[in-house]
C-alpha cells in the first residue's frame, strides 16, 4: 500500500486535510479507527457552530445565499473583525495562546469558511442558539452567527461525500498504531491494525487528525487530575490519544495546556459517551438566564460573568469539583421561553415545581440551603434593564459569587430545575506545530513528513476558549496540513 498522503482520523480536521491534499493531485488514504456506521469523530457530535472573522452582514450573506432579503433585513449580525477574534482567543487563554497559531486561525477563518462552502458544506443563521429578539430584530451576540446545516452530522456527511468525489480512499476499522521513519528521521509510513492484522502503509507524508485523549480515562486522570476519569465524554469513544502518543514516540514536542480541557454542563443522565441520535442536545447552555447550585443548594460560579460562548467550556470543570459531580440549573417562568431547544427534549433531566421547597425536594437538593440561597440572591438583585443580547450589567450586590449580568429574581413559578454533570469535549494539550501545520520535535525543528491538525494540536487553547473556534481551528489547520503534506509528497 503506497499513497502520497495518509491522514489519520476522519473528523472535520482529518477530512479537511484529505480534501486539501487531493486538490493538489495527491493520492490520499484516510484511516478511520471506527467502523463506517460510527465514523466522523467528535465532529459528528457537535452543534456545528463556526467562529470566523467578518466585517459585516455582507460577509455573512455570502455564506448563506439561501437566506431571503427579508430574512437578512430582520437580523443584526453585527461585525466580528480579526482584531476582536484574536483578542478573544488571547483573553480567554489568559495570554497563553501561541501567537502564531492564533493569528493563522483568525486570518484564515473567513477564507476557510468559503472553502468549506465550496466543498458542499451548507451554512445557516444560528438564530435558535445565538440570537435573542429585540423589538422586531433578531440580534446576534458573542461573535457567532453561522452554523452548519445539519450540525455536526451535516458537516461530516458533506465532507465524506466530497472525499468520495475526490477519490480519497477511506479505510474503516483501521487503527494507526505507529509511525515509520527512516534513518534521516523522515516519516515514511504508518503501521496500522485492522481486521486483517497488522501491516504497513508507505507514504511521503502523514497528517495526524485523530483527536485528543478525552475518551481515555487513564490519560484524563493522569493529565487533567483526580476525578476526571469519572467525567462523561460528549463525543466519540475512539479518541484515545493514539495520534499524540505516536508522534511523541518519534520525538515530537508535547505542547500546550495538558491539564486543561473543554468541558461543559451535560445532562446528568446522558450515557458515558456521545449518543449519535441525541448528539449535542444533552448540553445545557442557557444557564446565564438562571442560577446554578450544587446538592447543598449553594451557588458556586458567576452565571452571568460573560456571554455563554466565553464561559461554557470552563464551567464543566467547576461542576466536576462539586459534591457528587452534580449541579442544577434553575429557571422560572420569566425566562422559560428564552431557553434553548435542548431544554425541551424528552430526555432532559428536569423537575418542575410550584415552590422552591418542592423544587429542592424534587431535585434532592438540601431544602434549607436552596431556600436560603434563593432568598439571598433575590434580595441582592439590582435594578436595571434586562437584555440578553448585550452584557447588560444587571447584576447583584453583596453576595458571593456575584452574578454580573442578566440577574433576575427567581420568584415566578412554576420553577424548573435541570440536573447536569461534567461532559468533556476535547483536551487542550497535544503536539507542537508551526503555522504550516508541521509537527515540531523537541528542538523545535520540523519532523520531515509529519503534520497535524485538530484537537491533538497543543498551544492554541488554554483554560478556556471562544465557542465555535474548535471546529474552525480544525478546518483551518486541516486545510493547511493537507496542502503542506501534498507539497511535500509531490515535490
Amino acid at each position: 500500500m503506497k499513497y502520497d498522503v495518509v491522514v489519520v482520523g476522519a473528523g472535520n480536521a482529518g477530512l479537511s486535510a484529505a480534501l486539501s491534499a487531493a486538490e493538489w493531485g495527491a493520492t490520499v488514504l484516510v484511516l478511520e479507527a471506527a467502523p463506517e456506521h460510527l465514523r466522523g469523530g467528535n465532529t459528528y457530535f457537535t452543534g456545528g457552530l463556526f467562529r470566523f472573522a467578518f466585517d459585516g452582514v455582507e460577509d455573512v450573506t455570502e455564506l448563506v445565499p439561501d437566506a431571503s432579503e427579508r430574512e437578512m433585513a430582520s437580523v443584526d449580525v453585527g461585525s466580528y473583525p480579526e482584531s476582536e477574534y484574536y483578542a478573544d482567543v488571547m483573553r480567554l487563554s489568559e495570554g497563553l495562546s501561541d501567537p502564531g497559531l492564533a493569528r493563522a486561525l483568525v486570518s484564515q477563518s473567513q477564507s476557510t469558511m468559503m472553502w468549506l462552502k465550496g466543498k458542499g458544506v451548507r451554512w445557516a443563521l444560528a438564530t435558535g442558539r445565538q440570537s435573542f429578539k429585540r423589538g422586531e430584530v433578531m440580534r446576534f451576540w458573542g461573535g457567532l452567527a453561522i452554523e452548519a446545516v445539519g450540525g455536526g452530522k451535516g458537516i461530516s456527511d458533506r465532507l465524506f461525500e466530497q472525499a468520495g468525489a475526490a477519490d480519497v480512499e477511506v479505510l474503516y476499522e483501521a487503527k494507526a498504531t505507529g509511525l515509520l521513519i527512516d534513518r534521516g528521521g523522515r516519516v515514511t509510513g504508518v503501521l496500522i491494525k485492522d481486521r486483517r492484522g497488522t501491516r504497513e502503509v508507505s507514504t511521503s507524508a502523514v497528517v495526524l487528525g485523530c483527536g485528543g485523549f478525552e475518551a481515555n480515562a487513564e490519560m484524563r486522570a493522569r493529565y487533567l487530575g483526580p476525578g476526571w476519569d469519572l467525567a462523561k465524554v460528549r463525543g466519540t469513544s475512539y479518541n484515545m490519544g493514539d495520534g499524540i502518543q505516536m508522534a511523541l514516540d518519534v520525538g515530537a514536542k508535547p505542547y500546550g495546556h495538558w491539564s486543561g480541557c473543554h468541558a461543559v454542563a451535560w445532562d446528568m443522565n446522558a450515557p458515558p459517551y456521545g449518543d449519535r441520535t441525541i448528539a449535542d442536545l444533552f448540553q445545557k447552555h442557557s444557564y446565564p438566564l438562571g442560577l446554578i447550585v450544587n446538592v447543598d443548594g449553594e451557588r458556586f460560579v458567576d452565571e452571568g460573568a460573560d456571554f455563554r460562548n466565553y464561559t461554557y467550556a470552563k464551567y464543566g470543570r467547576e461542576i466536576l469539583s462539586q459534591p457528587q459531580r452534580i449541579a442544577f440549573q434553575l429557571f422560572d417562568e420569566k425566562t422559560r421561553k428564552l431557553l434553548r431547544d435542548e431544554y425541551r427534549m424528552p430526555q432532559a433531566s428536569v423537575v418542575r415545581a410550584g415552590t422552591i421547597e418542592d423544587l429542592a425536594d424534587g431535585l434532592d437538593v438540601d431544602r434549607d440551603g436552596l431556600v436560603r440561597t434563593v432568598r439571598e440572591f433575590n434580595a441582592a438583585v439590582q435594578d436595571g434593564g434586562f437584555d440578553p443580547t448585550v452584557l447588560d450589567g444587571k447584576g447583584t450586590r453583596g453576595i458571593a459569587p456575584p452574578k454580573s449580568n442578566w440577574a433576575l429574581p427567581l420568584d415566578s413559578p412554576p420553577y424548573l430545575g435541570y440536573a447536569v454533570t461534567c461532559g468533556i469535549t476535547f483536551t487542550f494539550g497535544g503536539l507542537k506545530i508551526d503555522e504550516r501545520a508541521r509537527v515540531l520535535d523537541t528542538a523545535d525543528s520540523p519532523i520531515p513528513g509529519l503534520y497535524a491538525a485538530g484537537e491533538l494540536v497543543g498551544g492554541l487553547f488554554y483554560n478556556n476558549y471562544p465557542g465555535g473556534s474548535g471546529l474552525m481551528a480544525g478546518s483551518v489547520f486541516g486545510r493547511i496540513a493537507g496542502t503542506s503534506a501534498a507539497r511535500t509528497a509531490l515535490g
